[in-house]
């Protein structure tokens, strides 16, 4: 059992930067893959950056690919998303959750990650 608790969300300017962090419980958090989901109002939640439990892939839907960096430290238990270049389309519910599997978390998969956080809100004003 994982929980996961979003931070660091907030009201930016175009153009700013906010770094997110996803806070697990559990002493097996360097086991999980981690992903990065975002759900804009009246649109389906979609795939943003994805982690190996190693950290050694990652996987970045196009749409932020250059702009955002997905990290973790396993020593704090805790997964990042740093968000440069923002833009208003970048305006959503932001998610983090785990998996055991990498390839489960990504576009491409049907499956959905059994543990996710409650989300945090990020605002990019024009």
């Amino acid at each position: 059992q994982v929980q996961l608790v979003e931070s660091g969300g907030g009201l930016v300017q175009a153009g700013g930067s906010l770094r997110l962090s996803c806070a697990a419980s559990g002493r097996t958090f360097s086991s999980y893959a981690m992903g990065w989901f975002r759900q804009a109002p009246g649109k389906e939640r979609e795939f943003v950056a994805a982690l190996s439990f190693s950290g050694a892939d990652t996987y970045y839907a196009d749409s932020v690919k250059g702009r955002f960096t997905i990290s973790r430290d396993n020593a704090k238990n805790t997964v990042y998303l740093q968000m440069n270049s923002l833009k208003p389309e970048d305006t959503a519910v932001y998610y983090c959750a785990a998996d055991v599997t990498f390839i489960r978390l990504l576009p491409s998969s049907n499956a959905k990650p059994p543990y996710w956080g409650q989300g945090t809100q990020v605002t990019v004003s024009s």
